[in-house]
């Protein structure tokens, strides 16, 4: 099987989260910030918006004994950036836009590297009309001061006023 890679998504080996993270995939369970978990027998997906909250996740849990790079390779732990695929040398996950359902419906994924599946787990309640992967923007971390005006922060997420388009961004936060 594969996951869903949507915005920045960190990639865990499954069986390091069995074997290492303390209470195994229940105490896993319990520090997923948002509802963006999607798993196979395999690999675990977590999604965000922001590198922010990447980075905060993924220290999180290497605190709780999971290895991210050793020598820039990933570990028990990748980062995919949806449009660019891994952030990393990754021997163990391979990355891909693929086609879904129907026609038009193309999302990225990863899978663990070898595996012949083509099923791709996604979020419970996951659509793809409305998703980031039909509707994916992106605005550089160095742009968004430019072109990006901040207007507040409500339930979970950052607001902008976007000035070439006026309309409202909305970006997901974690609040780690």
């Amino acid at each position: 099987m594969a996951v869903l890679i949507e915005a920045i998504s960190v990639v865990i080996r499954a069986d390091a989260i069995r074997n290492k993270f303390p209470g195994g995939w229940e105490g896993f369970k319990h520090i997923v910030p948002n509802q963006t978990l999607c798993a196979d027998n395999e690999i675990v997906r977590v999604g965000f918006m922001s590198p922010q909250d990447v980075e905060s996740f993924v220290r999180r849990l290497q605190s709780n004994g999971l290895e991210f790079l050793r020598v820039d390779e990933a570990i028990d732990i990748a980062v995919a950036d949806q449009m660019s695929g891994l952030t990393s040398q990754c021997s163990w996950l391979e990355f891909g836009h693929v086609n879904m359902g129907a026609a038009g419906m193309r999302v990225a994924a990863c899978r663990l590297t070898g595996s012949k599946e083509t099923e791709i787990a996604t979020p419970p309640g996951w659509v793809f009309e409305g998703s980031l992967s039909s509707t994916y923007g992106f605005v550089p971390s160095e742009h968004v001061e430019k072109g990006m005006k901040f207007l507040r922060h409500e339930k979970g997420l950052d607001v902008y006023l976007n000035s070439l388009t006026g309309k409202e961004v909305y970006i997901a936060r974690t609040g780690e």
